[in-house]
């Protein structure tokens, strides 16, 4: 080995090979010590690093990591619609590995909010795939910007964790390509993480760790994905299939290295895709080599904790403010209710738990600034009947306040990983404190914390202002200070739709499965999708967020660019006296088409920073894929002729203009057969040719005639041309006949 490179696995024996295809122990890769290849340690890290202190041993403890940066989780990072932001987010991250020599962070999760009672949620970016993967590859470009790996997860349809190990999600082609692929491939295509983690659940019954189509066809031949595929931990129950299908390492060891060995003896794995699997191995370790080379390096605690703080504030979501009742002024009587404001659920519960280097509670960072204000905690942070002594104390407590700030949300034994949620409410002893309050005084802003949407209209009444904050990491005490005394202007959106109930939601039929699998019934239809198509009414709909400012979008135009492509341009004029930021959401909506298509679907978005009466254009060019939706005939993506409007706003339902552009698809046309009907003959060009020339042969005397009248068209249109005889007997054989051969001549 040369001092810049490692060997190749023409190097190795076959007993290396396979031990580079298996880990270390729990958090470390397997290295190669005789010849040099060093065993780098991977760890946990959607949201931040997780390091155990215990990694160093190979043991998995959840509660005992050394301090990191707490960002915030992707439930409320994505409602920043800020890739800018996300990308220093993910700077950060990696300048964290460096310091605590962590080689590869497992992280982002671009799993599909399928169902809000999901319970990783809180990690998971949205129910959109564009907004995910646009989102989430910010994470993956900072991070691997420093040298440091990622790890895209978890490849695919991990969208649940009922029985989450080995339940089978059976899903249509087209939906996973529309929904459940989407945010992986943007990603690979423009970041190419490093590594990829496949999920625990089989796909349409094949585990997705022995799923070759999955990890091969796909994920390397079809999009080009260049780095390994790792199992998620205790994912891969078969060592030989799965390094078959295109895994590259097992997590965490199962100690079966000789099981490789055998196959690769005994033919049951060819000696080029050992090698392949193991060449990725090695390269992995070779783009890692400079960052873990460098010595005693430091983080800078301050400025991590700066960018967390940015981060959670453009994370917050303004859902109401009725008499301007936010900002709070800044001479008034405030009193703060609610055990989050001193206790805050910053993070979600399960393996991307973070140990912070800091901790600033909205209480903190009141006494920080010297604002005076009562408190009293209303209630504890768990699933327990309610205290009437904390609840009295409150309501006294709220007496006489300009402004009562209610902290309210999901305690961290409602939703975590390793469980679904039962139920979108928050504990009934927190809307009960709520109401107490409101009956004493009407001026309640609702602080929410929570990794997923609960439901707001049955409390709502009793709040004039609703702040969603999520979980806002490490410094979400300044940042929620911040916003709410009018420092800055809250300019998150929904990357969720909040329903008025959970039975709403169109998963919810099919929600959490049966007998060991879960049908994907809704297809396509997932959140706004369904909301939308339907005019299913929402309580506040995917892309929607409040400002201090207000804001105008004016000036929609769209030029077709190309057969399958347009730009699409609008103003956006900050119309009030606050400077503020608006994000401009661009929808594309099909007209008529061959398939059922969602009403709409976001194709763009850009978060516009303004000055008061500043105002500027947007622009956006649209790809053939903002147009295209999954053929299952062609098995491909297909662009169909026709109109498509172009919607330009501010969530999905707040559409301020729109522009109709007349596309002329991709032409791809599927090949006639016997099977095909005669409507499918009429609409192909080269098929109408031949009902053309048949029509000509018949009125020569030469054909039988086709009967063309309205009640024949409606057997006729729907009819494979094979079944004619039952509409023209044995004239029917002969037309069937005569319109294959000319078709072949044809498509000679």
């Amino acid at each position: 080995m040369s001092e810049n490179t490692y060997p190749s696995v023409n190097d190795l024996t076959l007993e290396e090979k396979a031990s580079l295809t298996s880990g270390g122990d729990a958090w470390h890769l397997q290295g190669v010590e005789a010849k040099g290849i060093p065993g780098y340690m991977i760890t946990d890290g959607p949201h931040g690093l997780r390091k155990s202190n215990s990694a160093t041993t190979g043991e998995v403890d959840l509660n005992n990591s050394v301090p990191a940066t707490c960002f915030p989780p992707a439930a409320g990072l994505s409602s920043s619609w800020n890739p800018e932001l996300i990308h220093q987010v993910g700077e950060a991250m990696a300048e964290e590995c460096i310091q605590e020599k962590v080689a590869v962070i497992l992280g982002p999760g671009v799993n599909i909010k399928r169902n809000p009672l999901g319970g990783r949620c809180f990690e998971y970016w949205s129910e959109d795939p564009y907004l995910a993967g646009h989102e989430a590859v910010g994470i993956v470009a900072g991070v691997q910007s420093k040298g440091v790996g990622t790890s895209l997860k978890h490849f695919a349809a991990n969208s649940q964790e009922t029985d989450r190990l080995r339940i089978s999600a059976n899903i249509s082609q087209r939906a996973l390509r529309e929904i459940y692929f989407p945010a992986f491939e943007h990603i690979v295509k423009e970041a190419q993480p490093w590594t990829i983690m496949c999920a625990y659940n089989c796909i349409n019954g094949v585990h997705a760790a022995q799923d070759r189509w999955l990890l091969t066809d796909v994920l390397r031949d079809e999009w080009g994905f260049q780095g390994i595929v790792m199992s998620d931990w205790g994912a891969d129950h078969d060592r030989v299939a799965s390094l078959n299908a295109g895994l590259n390492l097992e997590m965490p060891p199962s100690y079966t290295d000789d099981q490789i060995v055998y196959a690769a003896r005994d033919g049951r794995i060819q000696p080029a895709q050992l090698d392949r699997m193991a060449q990725g191995m090695i390269d992995l370790v070779s783009k890692t080599r400079a960052a873990m080379s460098v010595e005693n390096y430091r983080f800078d605690i301050e400025a991590h904790d700066e960018v967390a703080h940015q981060a959670a504030v453009e994370s917050m979501v303004l859902l109401k403010n009725d008499d301007a009742i936010l900002p709070v002024a800044g001479d008034a009587k405030v009193t703060v209710i609610g055990e989050f404001a001193r206790t805050p659920r910053y993070q979600g519960g399960g393996s991307s738990h973070i140990t912070p280097t800091k901790m600033t509670s909205f209480l903190d960072a009141l006494t920080e600034r010297g604002v005076d204000a009562k408190f009293a905690p209303g209630f504890t942070l768990d699933l327990e009947p309610a205290d009437p002594a904390l609840e009295a104390e409150a309501v006294e407590a709220a007496k006489g306040a300009d402004v009562v700030l209610m902290f309210l949300g999901l305690p961290e034994a409602a939703e975590s990983e390793g469980f679904d949620r039962e139920t979108l409410d928050m504990p009934a002893k927190q809307i009960a404190l709520l109401e107490a309050v409101a009956a004493e005084n009407k001026n309640v802003v609702v602080v929410l914390s929570n990794g997923s949407v609960v439901t707001v209209a049955p409390w709502a009444k009793n709040a004039k202002g609703i702040l969603e904050s999520w979980l806002l990491g490490q410094s979400g005490g300044p940042a929620l200070a911040d916003v709410l005394f009018g420092k800055v202007s809250p300019s998150g959106k929904l990357a969720q739709t909040i329903p008025f109930d959970i039975n709403d939601d169109p998963s919810t039929i099919n929600w959490p499965g049966e007998e060991g699998h879960v049908d994907y019934g809704e297809g396509v239809f997932v959140g706004y999708r369904y909301y939308d198509t339907y005019n299913k009414a929402v309580d506040y709909p995917f892309g929607f967020g409040l400002s201090y400012a207000t804001f105008e979008v004016s000036d929609v135009k769209a030029v077709k660019t190309g057969a399958c492509t347009a730009t699409v341009s609008a103003v956006v004029k900050n119309t009030s006296n606050v400077d503020a930021a608006e994000t401009v959401q661009v929808y594309v909506a099909p007209g008529k088409a061959d398939v059922a298509r969602p009403k709409h679907e976001l194709k763009g978005f850009k978060k516009v920073f303004l000055k008061a009466g500043e105002s500027a254009e947007v622009s956006f060019d649209l790809d053939d894929r903002a147009f295209a939706y999954w053929s299952e005939k062609f098995n491909d993506w297909h662009v169909e002729s026709g109109e498509y409007a172009i919607e330009v706003g501010t969530s999905s339902r707040d559409i301020a203009g729109s522009a109709v552009v007349e596309l002329d698809g991709d032409g791809k046309a599927q090949q006639l057969t016997e099977w095909s009907n005669f409507m499918e003959w009429r609409k192909d060009p080269l098929g109408s040719q031949v009902l053309e020339k048949l029509r000509a042969e018949g009125e020569a005397g030469r054909m039988p005639i086709v009967p063309d009248n309205d009640m024949t068209r409606l057997f006729l249109d729907s009819m494979p041309i094979n079944n004619m005889s039952v509409l023209m007997g044995a004239d029917g054989k002969q037309v069937f006949e005569y319109m294959l051969a000319e078709y072949a001549e044809l498509t000679k």
